[in-house]
């Protein structure tokens, strides 16, 4: 007989629970937390915001780091029937502030705060009258919502409902062999602010029963040194954190269980990949976006499937529907380049707050992305159609920096563009051309800009050009600038 099926992800805290109560379920470098004592402080959460004033549909903002904090207010907000704002810690003020105020939250949680909160719930006590399991966010409800950098340089948040949170992870444990059991012990050293940690890691552990071992700060030496003492399975990872792996030499130790290993937000290096082969572990890189809750493709999966291509990012999940379209709408063939669309119930809702810009009438959502399917079937990326840089999996829009750089005193104009970076998959580089007289230092630009933006997003380096290089019409060439930075790299 099966368990039940969840309709929220809080939900899936209580079946576990009810299924192996003794079993570890979370666990940080403080806490550690069985399936009954998440159940039991999920609903003590739950509890709590409804009595600091938070109501259903309500949204609560977390700027919380990676671990059972985080966990048991994330869960326990979606138990009371809110709905939950990530918000990521290494914002600065000013993009927190303009999060809190876009989303209208009720409460925003802090470390400090959320500790005042829990106070006011004693240990035992029973939620207030519909903050039970039953008042979960549910089905089309918007359980989540996650702020992403937007075109015009504002974040948007992308809406994701209970029922896209729960379809992916649904698709991902229909992936045959299973790439997480029971049993696994689930290693996730990503924030739990970005959806790859959120829903890939955390709600993939909650979806299977498995344990979920949380790492707020990324250090290559020690976070092998957990791996080795938990004795994780299996592995969540994004590129520049297997590069750093990969030079420790307790690697070997740290993955010595490690039966599956996967990695977003960049394709991994090959070299990497072959060095991990050489290991005994098999690297699968994936990809996905949040707007797709957010896993859409991994390589490598399936019955009878080879090792992993270099450069592939494999094939759709089951549920899953993609397609690659040319400019005028029409689907391109085997090695034809196209803009990549994304079909399926893990899709979001449109981003807050009345859903505009998600999937069209057909269920279809356009990314960025332009890939090419090769003759096995399998997608590999080429480029984007946009201008999003991915720096560690967390989206930057150059408009966002351009606007911060020019408002500084004595900037002309700005250009942001990404380029390649080994360890965080893309970085961001700045070229600003003084106003008239105007003389200006990199460095002060920084350190200006840093007040304003959070680290990920702040470029690697700025250099001071006398001109931007424009067509015809005006506009800036930034493919002149990626060009002449690769070949400087080459040089």
């Amino acid at each position: 007989m099966g368990r039940p099926r969840a309709l929220g992800m809080a939900q899936l805290v209580s079946i576990n629970a009810a299924h192996d109560p003794s079993r570890t379920a979370v666990v940080d470098s403080e806490t550690r937390l069985s399936w009954g004592e998440l159940d039991r402080a999920v609903t003590r959460a739950a509890a709590a915001l409804r009595r600091a004033g938070a109501k259903p549909g309500d949204r609560v903002a977390l700027e919380l780091g990676t671990g059972v904090a985080f966990t048991v207010l994330y869960l326990g907000a979606l138990r009371a029937g809110v709905i939950a704002v990530p918000v990521n810690p290494a914002y600065t003020p000013p993009e927190i502030d303009y999060v809190v105020r876009d989303c209208g939250a009720a409460l925003h949680l802090t470390p400090e705060t959320a500790r005042e909160v829990l106070a006011a719930a004693p240990e035992g006590a029973d939620p207030p009258e519909g903050a039970d399991p039953p008042a979960d966010r549910v089905g089309a409800a918007v359980a989540v919502l996650l702020y992403t950098s937007g075109t015009s340089g504002r974040p948007r948040a992308a809406m994701l409902s209970a029922g896209a949170l729960l379809a992916n992870v649904d698709q991902l444990a229909a992936v045959e062999p299973a790439v997480l059991r029971a049993d696994d012990v689930l290693f996730v050293p990503l924030p739990l602010c970005h959806v790859f940690g959120l829903n890939a890691g955390l709600g993939m552990a909650l979806r299977v029963g498995a344990t979920v071992v949380l790492a707020d700060r990324f250090d290559a030496a020690a976070t092998l040194a957990t791996m080795a003492a938990e004795r994780v399975s299996a592995v969540l990872g994004v590129p520049g954190q297997y590069v750093q792996w990969l030079q420790e030499p307790a690697v070997g130790t740290g993955f010595a269980a490690v039966r599956f290993a996967m990695s977003g937000s960049a394709t991994l290096p090959y070299a990497v990949v072959e060095g991990f082969a050489e290991l005994g572990v098999v690297l699968h890189d994936g990809y996905g976006l949040t707007e797709a809750a957010p896993v859409v493709t991994i390589n490598a999966i399936g019955p009878g499937s080879g090792p992993p291509k270099p450069g592939s990012i494999g094939v759709a999940l089951p549920g899953v529907q993609i397609e690659l379209r040319d400019a005028d709408g029409e689907r391109t063939g085997p090695d034809d380049p196209g803009r990549l669309f994304v079909r399926g119930a893990n899709l979001f809702s449109g981003y807050w707050p009345d859903g505009s810009d998600g999937p069209d009438a057909d269920g279809w959502f356009g990314t960025g992305d332009i890939a090419v399917t090769d003759a096995d079937g399998e997608l590999h990326l080429v480029g984007r159609s946009t201008e999003l840089v991915i720096v560690n999996g967390f989206n930057v829009y150059p408009a966002e920096v351009e606007a911060v750089l020019a408002a500084q005193p004595g900037v002309g104009e700005v250009a942001v563009v990404g380029v390649a970076d080994q360890r965080s998959g893309e970085a961001v580089r700045a070229y600003v051309v003084p106003a008239a007289h105007a003389v200006l230092d990199p460095d002060k630009l920084l350190a200006a800009a840093a007040r304003s933006l959070a680290r990920f997003k702040l470029p690697r380096e700025i250099e001071i050009v006398t001109e931007l290089p424009r067509t015809v019409t005006g506009k800036v060439m930034k493919w002149q600038l990626r060009a002449a930075e690769r070949a400087d790299g080459a040089a």
